[in-house]
C-alpha cells in the first residue's frame, strides 16, 4: 500500500471526507500532497510588502509546526511552487467549487501519475458533490470507487487473471539470469506502486525500501528502460526500471505497468530488459 490517507476539504477548511487506508511505516518519510480543484478568481492580491509577507510566513510556519506536533508527525521539508504569471490559466480548467484533496503517500511515487489518480477521483466522485458544505455523504459504492483507484484494483485484477503464466515466466527469467546478477522482478502500477514481486530475495516491503532510497525518477519512454542505484540493508543494488506501454484504462485514463529488475551492482543485463518487457506485455496487454 503506497497511499496511506486521503482527505477532501474546502479551501475554507470544511472537512467533507477522510479515509485512512493504512498506518504509515514507522521511521519513514512520507509526503502530504496537495491537489487544487478550487475556483480561480481572476482578481489577484497585489504583492505584499516585506513586513506583511514575513508576518504571513511566520503564521504559516507556526500553525504547521503546531499541527505536526499535535499529530506526532515531524515536518522536515515544505515545497512551494511559485505563482503563475498574470493571465495564465489552470490548464484551461476553472473548477466550480473550492475543493482541496490531500493525500499521504510514499515519496517515490510519480507525482504526475498520482495527480492523474486524484483527478480521476475528483471527476468521477467529488465533482458531483460540489458545494461540499451542503453535500450528502459519499455512498458506499463511491467510497469503493475511490479505494479501487488508489489501490490499482483493475491493474491488480489483470495480473491475478494471468498469475500462473506470469509466475512461470518470471521464474524462468530469474533462473536464466541468475549468473548475471538478477535477483528479483517486480510489477508496479503506473505511479510505481508495487503490485507483486517475484524471486525469493526481496519482499514487497523490501521493494518499498529500495524505491525510497532511489530518489527522483525521470520520465521514461514506453518500452525503454533506465537503471538507478539504491540500497537495501546498507548493501548497494541496481534497479532497472522499464515502462511497459501496456496496462488497463480506467474511465479514459491509461495506466501502463512498470517492470522493475533488481540486480547486483555493475551487473550487465544487455538487452534482457527489453526481452522481459516484450514477454510480459504479450500476457498483460
Amino acid at each position: 500500500m503506497t497511499f496511506y490517507e486521503l482527505s477532501v476539504i474546502t479551501n475554507t477548511g470544511y472537512p467533507y471526507y477522510n479515509i485512512n487506508l493504512k498506518l504509515p511505516p514507522n521511521g519513514s518519510s512520507i509526503l502530504l500532497r496537495f491537489f487544487d480543484f478550487t475556483h480561480k478568481n481572476s482578481e489577484r492580491i497585489s504583492n505584499l510588502d516585506p513586513v506583511s509577507r514575513f508576518e504571513l510566513n511566520a503564521g504559516l510556519v507556526s500553525a504547521l509546526f503546531e499541527f505536526a506536533r499535535n499529530i506526532d508527525k515531524k515536518i522536515e521539508v515544505l515545497e512551494f511552487r511559485s505563482g503563475k504569471k498574470d493571465g495564465s490559466k489552470n490548464n484551461g480548467k476553472n473548477y466550480e467549487g473550492d475543493v482541496l484533496i490531500t493525500t499521504q503517500t510514499e515519496p517515490y511515487l510519480l507525482h504526475k501519475s498520482v495527480k492523474e489518480k486524484i483527478k480521476l477521483i475528483y471527476d468521477t466522485v467529488i465533482s458531483t458533490k460540489v458545494p461540499l458544505d451542503s453535500a450528502l455523504e459519499l455512498l458506499q459504492n463511491e467510497e469503493d470507487n475511490i479505494i479501487d483507484i488508489l489501490t490499482d484494483s483493475k491493474a491488480r485484477k489483470r495480473i491475478t487473471e494471468h498469475e500462473n503464466e506470469i509466475d512461470h515466466l518470471a521464474n524462468e527469467f530469474l533462473a536464466e539470469m541468475d549468473n548475471y546478477g538478477l535477483h528479483g522482478i517486480c510489477i508496479c502500477s503506473f505511479d510505481l506502486s508495487p503490485i507483486t514481486v517475484y524471486g525469493n530475495k526481496y519482499s514487497l516491503n523490501d521493494v518499498d525500501v529500495i524505491l525510497r532510497n532511489i530518489g527522483i525518477f525521470p520520465n521514461i519512454v514506453p518500452l525503454e528502460w533506465i537503471y538507478r542505484q539504491s540500497y537495501i540493508l546498507e548493501e548497494p543494488i541496481w534497479v532497472y526500471i522499464i515502462k511497459s506501454g501496456v496496462g488497463p484504462t480506467i474511465h479514459g485514463l491509461f495506466e501502463p505497468y512498470f517492470y522493475l529488475l533488481f540486480a547486483d551492482p555493475q551487473s550487465y543485463l544487455g538487452e534482457f530488459p527489453g526481452k522481459l518487457a516484450a514477454k510480459f506485455n504479450q500476457i498483460l496487454g
